[in-house]
């Protein structure tokens, strides 16, 4: 069966789902906004960084111009405060009616950021058909972003864990732990980065030594106060000192980002690399990006997982057909196309158990790969620390290892 004739049996779920009251479009109906949707265009403003993710942005553009007559432009960023800055302008120079930007793939800080500032549209999500799909009980990373409660405000379409990716031709023991990585590098010298901690991949790895070394976790998921910090990262600190002299080129050049760890180990010049998606590796052996020996796996007391969301501006002037787009990347054929390793291979935000027999045999019929984990392979996931964290470790980073 083709994705085209999958979607066509599959159109019809959902439409007839009850509007709940939920912000400036509640008075409207489904079918209301869908007329409203046909003939605008989306500004979509994601990051540009992984040419897989561009191609399925492309790919939702086809479907949704094809289904309802939206066309969508992605407007690719390197970093997403872009977005951000550009609405905050726009609302210091009172252009609160005809923005620049239509949805924006956000998380973590910079959703903290529009939301204290209300610069977002919504609550939305409730309006949308394909929600009731969402997994709010099991994966509450959907529901709240960076401790930080969605509130309608966002929408999920992608889940991202860190997973360790490593060329089991070169090594086979690998850490199990952050503690690990400090004797692990000294048997393996310069086999191991992290991205550039500027990079959202690279703070991420900080957080991860952070959750599993600070003294008390729990003052993690609270604003970050100058006694917290110098307390809680007293032995990350004193980690990183041990492993940065152990990292490739000596701590002393870091890859950009994901991609650019990838290649090196693509390259020979790492035999362990680290990912926010747990299928980056898979999907990197089936198009040709790594070689078939590259296996996957996670520390054993869990790593931080989060959702990767969308979000509508308040000033969008075209939100309408960005709720159609956001509505579209919950359909259970999207979540199941975008799953798939030869596509994107990200996991589902969905609850497979709130899906017919129909649209759970679409994960079902998924390929599988040597290097794709299973959902139970990933182990727990552990919750962000509160954005505040993040910001800090970066600046201390800098302070204390960029010359």
């Amino acid at each position: 069966m083709t994705w085209r004739k999958r979607f066509s049996a599959l159109s019809v779920l959902g439409a007839a789902a009850l509007i709940c009251g939920f912000g400036p479009a509640s008075a409207r109906s489904w079918d209301e906004i869908v007329s409203e949707a046909r003939g605008q265009t989306v500004y979509w403003n994601a990051w540009g960084g992984d040419e897989r993710t561009n191609s399925f942005i492309d790919w939702v553009g086809q479907q949704v111009q094809t289904r309802y007559g939206v066309t969508v432009r992605q407007v690719k960023l390197s970093d997403t405060a872009e977005a951000v800055s550009r609405v905050v302008a726009e609302k210091t120079a009172g252009r609160d009616d005809n923005g620049s930007v239509d949805l924006i793939w956000i998380n973590g800080p910079n959703f903290l950021s529009m939301k204290d500032k209300q610069l977002l549209y919504g609550p939305f999500t409730q309006l949308l058909p394909n929600y009731r799909y969402v997994d709010t009980a099991g994966k509450l990373s959907n529901v709240t972003d960076f401790t930080i409660p969605v509130d309608g405000m966002e929408s999920p379409w992608r889940l991202a864990q860190i997973v360790f990716n490593y060329d089991s031709s070169r090594v086979r023991d690998v850490p199990r732990t952050i503690k690990d990585f400090v004797p692990w590098a000294k048997a393996h010298p310069g086999r191991f980065t992290h991205p550039d901690i500027r990079d959202f991949m690279g703070a991420t790895f900080l957080k991860q030594a952070l959750i599993e070394l600070a003294p008390n976790r729990e003052r993690l998921q609270q604003p970050v106060s100058d006694n917290d910090f110098a307390e809680e990262t007293i032995p990350l600190w004193s980690w990183y000192e041990q492993l940065s002299p152990l990292l490739w080129r000596r701590g002393e050049q870091f890859p950009a980002n994901g991609p650019a760890a990838r290649q090196l180990l693509n390259d020979g010049e790492l035999d362990l690399s680290m990912s926010f998606d747990p299928a980056e590796a898979a999907a990197s052996v089936e198009s040709g990006l790594l070689p078939d020996t590259i296996r996957t796996y996670t520390l054993s007391g869990g790593t931080i997982g989060n959702t990767s969301f969308v979000a509508i501006p308040y000033n969008s002037p075209h939100k309408e057909a960005a709720m159609i787009v956001a509505d579209f990347l919950l359909d259970p054929a999207t979540q199941a196309h975008a799953q798939d390793i030869r596509v994107l291979g990200s996991f589902t935000v969905l609850d497979l158990d709130k899906l017919s027999a129909v649209q759970r045999q679409l994960f079902a019929d998924l390929p599988t790969s040597p290097a794709l984990p299973a959902n139970a392979d990933l182990g727990p996931v552990l919750l962000e620390p509160h954005p505040s964290w993040m910001t800090r470790i970066t600046d201390e980073w800098m302070r204390r290892y960029v010359k």
